[in-house]
C-alpha cells in the first residue's frame, strides 16, 4: 500500500503563503523579492545544505496538488498554461491536479504529465495510488489541498519544513483539519530551517 505524505514549508507561525497571491508572486507577500524567495530559500539558496531532504520531496512516484498551486488561471482552460514549473518540471511522474474543469492530460518532458481530476481528492488519491504502486504519494499543496486531505484523514505523514521567520495572515496549514495525533519521527535543524517529520496516528 502506498504512503500518502505531505511535504509543505511553512513559517514559524504555520503560514504556507502569504496574502495577495499572483502570477507574479505565486506565494503571496512574503518579504522576499517574489516567488516565495524567504518560504523556500532553504531549497534553493541553501540547496546542498538540504540535499536529503530536496531528494526525499523528488523521491515520490505520484503526486496531488491543488489548482491553485498548478497556476494562476481560473474558470475554464482558456488559456494556455502547464504550470509554474516550465518544459520539464521536478515531479517526474504523474501529477493529479485537482480542478472543477475537464482537460485532457499533458505530458511535458521529464516524464510528467498532469492528470486533470475534476471528481474531488478521493478520486485523485485513488488515480494516484494506482500510478504510485507501493511507493510514495506527495500531496506537493497549497495548504488549503493538504487541509482537505488532513480533514477527511488519508494523510500518512507530514514532512514539514519551518523557516524562521512569521507572516501573521496569508493560507495556513492546519486551518479546518481536526485535531492531530501526531508521533515525531524525526527532526533536523538546518541554518534556515527546520525540517521536522511527524507521522499521524
Amino acid at each position: 500500500m502506498s504512503t500518502v505524505i505531505v511535504n509543505q514549508t511553512i513559517t514559524a507561525d504555520g503560514y504556507a503563503a502569504g496574502l495577495d497571491q499572483s502570477e507574479e508572486r505565486p506565494f503571496g507577500a512574503d518579504g522576499g523579492d517574489g516567488w516565495g524567495d524567504r518560504l523556500h530559500s532553504w531549497m534553493f539558496d541553501h540547496a546542498e545544505e538540504n540535499t536529503a531532504e530536496v531528494e526525499q520531496m523528488a523521491g515520490a512516484r505520484a503526486h496531488i496538488m491543488g489548482r491553485n498551486m498548478f497556476g494562476p488561471v481560473r474558470g475554464p482552460w482558456d488559456r494556455d498554461w502547464n504550470g509554474w514549473w516550465g518544459d520539464d518540471p521536478p515531479f517526474h511522474g504523474p501529477v493529479f491536479v485537482l480542478t472543477h474543469h475537464p482537460r485532457d492530460p499533458q505530458p511535458m518532458e521529464g516524464g510528467t504529465t498532469y492528470h486533470f481530476v475534476t471528481d474531488g481528492i478521493e478520486s485523485a488519491l485513488e488515480e494516484a495510488r494506482e500510478a504510485a504502486g507501493d511507493g510514495e504519494i506527495s500531496i506537493q499543496g497549497g495548504a488549503s489541498t493538504i487541509n482537505q486531505y488532513l480533514a477527511a484523514g488519508l494523510v500518512d505523514e507530514l514532512r514539514l519544513h519551518i523557516v524562521p521567520f512569521t507572516l501573521g495572515a496569508g493560507v495556513r496549514l492546519f486551518d479546518g483539519a481536526p485535531p492531530l495525533d501526531l508521533e515525531q519521527v524525526t527532526a533536523r535543524a538546518a541554518s534556515t530551517v527546520m525540517h521536522v517529520t511527524y507521522r499521524v496516528r
